[in-house]
């Protein structure tokens, strides 16, 4: 299994009338990201029992790697329209791999 690479939790709550819209600008994500140099995995789910619950599942060759996804024009876009659909922040966490 992978060892030094990096991974990453992204949660979003979408507000009840905004699931769609919140499903399809997430969606918009998947294929220019999946195309990054230092991408690995990328991969979008949504909660069976909660549908306002999006996950990100990434992983990435670094940190440098996901940071410079941070900065691309596609993330950037998303991230500022996103919220007003948001029942919250977005949760962003990095992890590296244990066991």
């Amino acid at each position: 299994m992978s060892t030094g690479n990096l991974h990453v939790v992204a949660h979003f709550s979408a507000k009840s009338e905004a699931i769609e819209k919140v499903k399809d600008l997430l969606s918009g994500l998947l294929v220019p990201t999946n195309q990054e140099e230092g991408c690995l995995r990328y991969e979008l789910l949504q909660s069976k029992d909660s549908p306002t619950d999006f996950t990100f599942v990434e992983e990435w060759t670094s940190d440098a790697a996901l940071d410079a996804h941070l900065q691309t024009d596609h993330i950037l876009s998303v991230l500022g329209e996103i919220p007003q659909y948001l029942d919250g922040d977005v949760d962003i966490r990095r992890y590296s791999y244990v066991g």
